[in-house]
């Protein structure tokens, strides 16, 4: 692909041209001053890219450490949807960024490298527009995160095709603009990354610190299905009507419900749990709706029930489906109502609860059955998630784990497990987990125990798990094969350490982004899983 070369006016005529050209540059380095805010600045730079020159769909890409992807960021017009991302070394933007060079595609119409998956452009755009992206560098003295020429990610553009020369001017213009705006883009890519370690709901309260959640509120969502059920669970949070949590046993129904209510109006307010299969078929409407005294044999005080306790608060009722008929008529009353009458009582009381059920049943099977309420399950229906199990969003499993060891590190005010070996890597992500995250968090904890040297290895993995391959135990292990695996875990460990950035793992490898990149892609090595890493260290 032809690169662009350097524009170089050949005449008085081609000076007076590019007067329009210099004269946006003073402007735009006016705008840029150190004392205006980073982001209006770069809007009103994106802007006069469109008023001045003509420039449609400007819109800076920023690489974002925590998953390795490309992600838009700012753009001079809509997009299509709000969370636009590219893998780097895919399409035209992931080639301007992996090779730190600028592309022009003159006609976008057929170009195999230009996927358009930002903007809508009608078919005579995509025949007649050209688009221009450029690399965006880290200036020198940004800091000991950035090396100094190092790609933060792109500036792109769309524009009228007028000739070869014209793209070419136009892409040389733009690199400069890159060069002035890279300060303010180094910064706008910490701010996405400071954003994006914010917990969900308000304010910056860290995992820990979650209204006092401690590791109640953490919940890893690397995968993209776990971080569209949190983004999903943030809109819940804010309203009032209840929710229904599905999914297998130990895949963090209950974590996920205390997420909901430590992100809600009601954080301040109690959050409840009631395993309601742990209550006595017999004594469940009683703990549910509480008594007077003497209702029943046995009744000798006036007690609150469960409805009443979690009054202002949420609670969330674990296994629903093991509620008998009278307690889930109860409940189906106190949703209807948002009231609840003692046993032995004859006035109601107001309970203005939040309920978040969860059940790994099939309800609907149940309900045709009779053996739960048609319209509790409708009631409960009208907000609902379902949680999948592990095997099937196994982009979180590494991060769940070094989660899990850091947790039993912090309890024992102990260094903790410093890494884990590929081996184990490979047979902790391979492996089915039929127990969810319940079965990965009593894995490690064992494997911990049996760790001698602070790096959880295949063979400290429960036997479940092992096998020769993956155990590095089989017979006539060849030379190639070994140093395959050497470098393998050697590619790893180095991931980990960057936290999935490719870009300090080759560093820290003392190799090239090219050279990192071409063995991840050799090996099957999926860095997004290690970017939980991020900040970390």
């Amino acid at each position: 692909m032809p690169e662009p070369q350097d524009f170089v006016p050949a005449s008085a005529a081609a000076d007076k041209e590019m007067a329009p050209w210099l004269e946006s540059l003073r402007l735009m380095a006016g705008t840029l001053g150190p004392r205006r805010p980073f982001l209006p600045a770069l809007t009103d730079l994106l802007r006069m890219l469109a008023s001045r020159h003509a420039f449609l769909r400007a819109h800076l890409v920023l690489f974002e450490p925590e998953t390795g992807l490309l992600r838009l960021c700012l753009a001079d017009a809509p997009p299509r949807a709000s969370h636009g991302e590219y893998t780097p070394g895919v399409g035209v933007t992931g080639q301007v960024f992996a090779t730190g060079k600028p592309v022009i595609v003159e006609r976008m119409q057929g170009h195999p490298l230009f996927l358009s998956l930002l903007f809508e452009r009608t078919e005579e755009e995509l025949r007649a527009l050209s688009f221009i992206s450029v690399p965006i560098l880290a200036p020198s003295g940004s800091g000991a995160a950035l090396s100094p020429g190092e790609v933060l990610g792109t500036l792109n553009a769309d524009t009228r095709f007028l000739s070869r020369e014209d793209l070419e001017l136009r892409c040389l213009f733009l690199r400069v603009v890159a060069a002035l705006i890279a300060n303010e883009a180094a910064y706008l890519q910490e701010e996405m990354a400071r954003q994006r370690r914010l917990p969900l709901g308000d304010g910056e309260r860290d995992e820990d610190a979650a209204n006092g959640g401690g590791d109640r509120a953490a919940l890893i969502a690397q995968s993209k299905v776990m971080r569209h059920i949190l983004e999903r669970a943030a809109h819940m949070a804010q309203g009032r009507a209840p929710i229904l949590l599905r999914g297998e046993p130990g895949v963090g129904k209950e974590r996920l419900a205390f997420r909901i209510h430590a992100g809600s109006p009601r954080r301040d307010m109690p959050f409840l749990v009631c395993h309601c299969g742990a209550l006595a078929p017999e004594r469940q409407d009683a703990e549910l709706r509480g008594y007077q005294k003497g209702a029943f044999l046995g009744a000798s005080q006036t007690r609150k029930g469960i409805f009443e306790q979690a009054n202002l608060g949420t609670l969330f009722l674990d296994a629903v489906e093991a509620l008998t008929l009278p307690a889930q008529r109860a409940l189906l009353h106190l949703l209807q109502e948002h009231e609840v009458t003692r046993m032995g009582a004859d006035d109601p009381v107001r309970a203005d609860v939040r309920i978040i059920a969860a059940s790994g049943a099939n309800l609907e099977e149940l309900a045709a059955k009779g053996e739960f309420l048609p319209d509790l399950l409708a009631r409960l229906e009208l907000s609902s998630l379902h949680v999948p199990p592990l095997r099937e969003r196994r982009e979180d499993i590494i991060p769940l784990a070094e989660h899990v060891l850091r947790r039993y590190a912090a309890e024992r005010q102990e260094e903790g497990i410093r890494r884990i070996s590929y081996p184990a890597l490979e047979l902790l992500t391979r492996y089915y987990w039929p127990g969810n995250v319940s079965e990965l968090k009593n894995c490690l904890l064992r494997a911990a125990q049996y760790s001698e040297d602070q790096v959880i290895r295949a063979g400290d993995l429960p036997p479940s798990l092992q096998t020769a391959e993956s155990s590095a135990t089989e017979a006539g292990l060849s030379l190639g094969d070994a140093v395959t695996r050497f470098e393998k875990e050697l590619l790893v460990d180095a991931l980990i350490k960057a936290g999935g950035n490719m870009l300090k793992a080759a560093r820290d490898l003392k190799s090239s982004y090219r050279i990192v990149n071409y063995k991840v892609k050799k090996y099957g090595i999926d860095p997004h899983q290690f970017a939980f890493r991020s900040g970390q260290q």
